[in-house]
């Protein structure tokens, strides 16, 4: 569901894509090795993207945002992702969590958070997967039991994007270990650090560097009842489930970003790299590859596409973000594996960006949902929607 103005036009869209374009390629293409290489946070980088109001896209203009909708979101994580796919990471979970103010936020919650959020003072984390409970969020052991006027949180959390250069965490417990089903008895909180708020250690990757993952621990962590994201217990599954339709969204916007950039690279290749007297893309079983990775980036995006249309118009469109999640994934590691081919041995080397696709596809047919869930859910709604 939609929870944006619509107010954000085709031409400010335009405007913000070429400015965009114009960064990436003058800023951060020249530095990318760099940071992927010595996986070292780009903080200067970030700052830029903040000046450049990237914190802001989805936040509504009369809480300082700039009211995009997702449709133009999605295209510029793809923009974003052609050049550095962990730049998208630094503000998804930013993104998600102004999404889960907006549609479960109490009207305090709203008005004090979302213009320190908008104005990127704050920097918006989500504290969901654990080390035994990953797309099983019911299976999530950190519990938060009622002392007064405060909640007392204990428990960790693994693979927490964001984690240690966040500021505000929305942090999924059960608040009653008893319950039946067990998500009744879970409660989204947004916490701020604090004694007991713990960052264990950053966790060292394939690919996806630069923006860090990290294991969050609580120990006896104290967090006053109000920090209950709507105020009421009981309603955090509900809440962190809705959003990752969004969270689906980016992810395939990624894949289409990443596989757009590796099927880009493999045709400049193609023309460049000559074998028996002639390029290579003059040769068939070359051409099939190519033209294969071309339609892969185009029906991905179509996907895409429809998912963020129908977000917007506040529609549910679950199956159609796990279809394009599940799609532009497969996509962009088709694509990577492929572009790897298509250079030979050049392609395994770090001389190219090739390697650094082969490495950063992996992790979108895993993360917001592994693509295997994604398909049980697809089979789910499908026998909803056409009954026998």
């Amino acid at each position: 569901m939609s929870t944006t103005t619509e107010s954000f036009s085709a031409e400010d869209e335009a405007h913000i894509l070429d400015a965009l374009d114009s960064w990436l390629e003058k800023e951060v293409r020249p530095q990318v090795k760099h940071f992927d290489h010595e996986d070292e946070y780009p903080t200067a980088i970030v700052a830029q993207m903040k000046e450049l109001g990237l914190f802001s896209l989805m936040y509504p203009v009369e809480h300082g945002g700039l009211g995009m909708n997702a449709s133009a979101y999605a295209k510029v994580i793809t923009r974003l992702c052609e050049t550095w796919m962990s730049l998208a990471g630094v503000i998804n979970t930013h993104m998600m969590l102004g999404q889960l103010l907006l549609r479960f936020g109490t009207d305090a919650q709203k008005a004090h958070f979302l213009p320190l959020l908008a104005s990127a003072q704050l920097h918006g984390v989500l504290c969901l997967t654990e080390p035994d409970a990953g797309t099983d969020l019911q299976g999530i052991k950190t519990t938060a039991k009622r002392d007064g006027d405060d909640y007392v949180l204990n428990g960790s959390k693994m693979w927490i994007t964001n984690g240690m250069y966040g500021s505000l965490y929305a942090v999924l417990t059960k608040t009653d270990t008893q319950a039946s089903p067990a998500h009744k008895g879970m409660t989204l909180f947004l916490a701020e650090r604090g004694p007991g708020f713990n960052i264990d250690g950053k966790l060292k990757k394939l690919g996806y560097r630069g923006v860090e993952s990290v294991a969050l621990s609580f120990d006896d962590f104290r967090i006053p009842a109000e920090r209950i994201l709507g105020g009421e217990e009981g309603h955090g599954f509900h809440h962190a489930v809705g959003g990752l339709e969004l969270g689906r969204i980016n992810v395939a916007a990624r894949g289409v970003g990443v596989a757009r950039a590796a099927m880009r690279d493999a045709v400049v290749y193609a023309q460049q790299r000559t074998t028996f007297g002639k390029p290579i893309c003059d040769h068939q079983a070359i051409q099939i590859k190519l033209a294969d990775m071309a339609t892969r980036v185009e029906a991905a995006r179509l996907l895409v596409e429809q998912a963020a249309t129908k977000y917007d118009r506040g529609e549910r469109c679950d199956m159609e973000a796990g279809m394009a999640k599940l799609f532009a994934s497969e996509a962009a590691l088709e694509n990577a594996t492929e572009a790897m081919r298509v250079h030979g041995g050049y392609g395994y080397s770090e001389e190219f960006d090739v390697e650094r696709y082969y490495r950063d596809a992996p992790l979108m047919c895993i993360g917001e949902g592994t693509n295997e869930i994604q398909r049980v859910l697809i089979s789910r709604q499908l026998v909803k929607r056409y009954p026998a």
